[in-house]
């Protein structure tokens, strides 16, 4: 069973501390597994891929069929229902509404001395988007990871999607094609990562990869960082739910239950500040857990990791969420923006009673692809911005350089790079001619 703490016992902050540094993860040492396949890759290219792929999702292929043709995707597409594709259809339409707002605008000025400044945004060339196969077939991280690409401008968007046994999720292939994807090939694990990373006959290198996976994608993506850009490595889903007594226990555990049943390994936390609500939503739980389809992932979730605290009052609520950085957090309170103002960190936020997490994962516009385990201290979830450069810009006049150019020479002196301050003296020189 989750536990329950309260504040104002003795001992809270030894408990609430081990909550925080508990681990969720099983300590698997993948590295030396995944630097052996990122070797292999970047020597053998295609056939490494393709044995690779035999190997761990049992599927033959050849370097022509790594991608999925037009035409299969076609195919695919066409079987999906008019509902599923409609309501795909309105998540991309208002994802992309909402990314749109993001793209940064370019600046030019000039400051007192006349010197010209300012900063130029642009696109990365090519990005290699990472979407999990088999029971984590998602298609909503296939919009939520491309169209912010798209968005951006990146001219080359390919997708790595795996088909274990050779099974297809159509909607991962609609929501490929809705998101301007140029490709779709069928691989995964670290191989793919590799793949996306280096090159091979087939594949052409990308500049950044985004996207989750499991444990092999994840230390593959580490790897190749600094070859490529990438996100983040996200580990399992967590939510925090601040809510009062004036909610219905039911509601609250559904929303605590929707990222339980993602992983065995994932969080659920209620803060609140009525403990007899609390005791109701712990038996909500219970009963709902009884009625799931993944009732053993959400239940493992639940008991190893779940917890209810009982604060004195909302701004202890806010002290303790900060501490957490939750992934995701609602705020199910009378006020909740009076509540949010008090608070700093997290990933996503879910205002008020009629804003369950889970529309944030599909349908809000938003991005569902957020920083985990406490990151949201010192990270964003994936926007625009991650698939944009900044470029900076100055231009100097010979009276700008007259006024500021003695201060570069003489820090450049100060730091003993002779060339560097020559280079400023030069012209100085020049102008007093």
């Amino acid at each position: 069973m989750a536990v329950f703490l309260d504040t104002s016992k003795a001992g809270f902050e030894d408990a609430f501390a081990a909550l925080l540094g508990a681990k969720r993860e099983d300590a698997v040492d993948v590295d030396d597994t995944v630097a052996a396949i990122i070797a292999d890759v970047r020597a053998r290219g295609d056939a490494a891929v393709i044995e690779l792929t035999e190997k761990f999702d049992r599927l033959t292929l050849t370097p022509e069929t790594l991608a999925f043709s037009a035409d299969e995707i076609d195919a695919a597409i066409a079987t999906v229902p008019q509902e599923e594709r409609a309501a795909l259809e309105l998540a991309a339409t208002r994802i992309r509404a909402y990314h749109d707002r993001q793209r940064p605008e370019d600046a030019r000025w000039h400051d007192e001395h006349g010197a010209e400044l300012g900063w130029r945004w642009g696109p990365v060339s090519a990005a290699g988007l990472y979407v999990p196969g088999g029971l984590a077939s998602y298609p909503s991280s296939v919009l939520m990871n491309a169209i912010p690409a798209q968005v951006a401008g990146v001219e080359r968007l390919v997708i790595c999607a795996p088909t274990p046994d050779g099974k297809v999720n159509p909607l991962v292939l609609l929501a490929a094609r809705l998101s301007g994807v140029d490709k779709v090939y069928r691989i995964g694990g670290a191989q793919a990562v590799a793949a996306l990373a280096y090159g091979t006959e087939t594949i052409a290198p990308v500049d950044k990869i985004t996207g989750p996976g499991n444990a092999y994608v994840a230390a593959a993506k580490r790897r190749v960082f600094g070859r490529v850009g990438i996100d983040m490595i996200a580990g399992p889903s967590e939510i925090l739910v601040i809510a009062d007594a004036d909610n219905d226990p039911d509601w609250i555990a559904l929303d605590l239950l929707s990222q339980a049943e993602h992983d065995e390994s994932a969080q659920s936390i209620l803060i609140t500040n009525d403990a007899a609500f609390g005791q109701a939503v712990v038996a909500a739980v219970e009963a709902r857990l009884q009625t799931l389809e993944r009732r053993a992932i959400a239940g493992a979730s639940w008991r190893d990791h779940g917890a209810v605290i009982v604060v004195q009052d909302l701004a202890q609520a806010a002290q303790l969420c900060d501490r957490i950085a939750p992934e995701h957090l609602e705020l199910c309170v009378a006020d909740p923006e009076a509540l949010f103002a008090q608070i700093t960190h997290a990933g996503a936020v879910f205002l008020g009673h009629w804003t369950p997490e889970a529309i944030g994962d599909y349908i809000g516009g938003p991005n569902h692809v957020l920083p985990t385990a406490r990151s949201a201290r010192f990270s964003s979830g994936l926007s625009v911005l991650d698939f944009m450069k900044r470029t900076t810009i100055a231009r100097m006049t010979p009276a700008a350089l007259a006024a500021i150019g003695p201060a570069a020479e003489q820090l450049a002196q100060s730091e003993s790079l002779q060339a560097h301050g020559l280079s400023v003296r030069a012209r100085l020189d020049a102008l007093n001619r």
